[in-house]
């Protein structure tokens, strides 16, 4: 089991940027996926970036070249760099962490607000 905090959001203008940090219960040395989802009112929870054990990463068509994911495993943290914010970033933010024996544990969510 792991439990997952996030923290960083906040409201910011557009073109601005935040940094979102979600720290686990445990070492993530072993959790071959993690990722941040995003949920906005009234729509679907979608993946915005994931990265894997071995670094490599993925993230939404909507948020290339302006989000970086990236894992510090000596800190059991992951990081959401986002840049170039924009309106339609808002959302709350989720992390996730999808383990080897096929479960997926979430966190509470951090809101993210862009607006002038």
């Amino acid at each position: 089991q792991v439990q997952l905090v996030e923290s960083g959001g906040g409201l910011v203008q557009p073109g601005g940027s935040l940094r979102l940090s979600c720290a686990a219960s445990r070492s993530i040395v072993s959790i071959p996926a993690m990722g941040w989802y995003r949920q906005a009112p009234g729509k679907e929870r979608e993946l915005v970036a994931a990265i894997s054990g071995g670094d490599s990463t993925n993230y939404a068509d909507s948020v290339k070249g302006r989000f970086t994911i990236s894992r510090n495993n000596a800190k059991n943290t992951v990081y959401l760099q986002m840049n170039g914010l924009k309106p339609e970033d808002t959302a709350v933010y989720y992390c996730n962490a999808a383990t080897l024996d096929g479960l997926s544990y979430w966190g509470q969510g951090t809101q993210v607000t862009v607006s002038s």
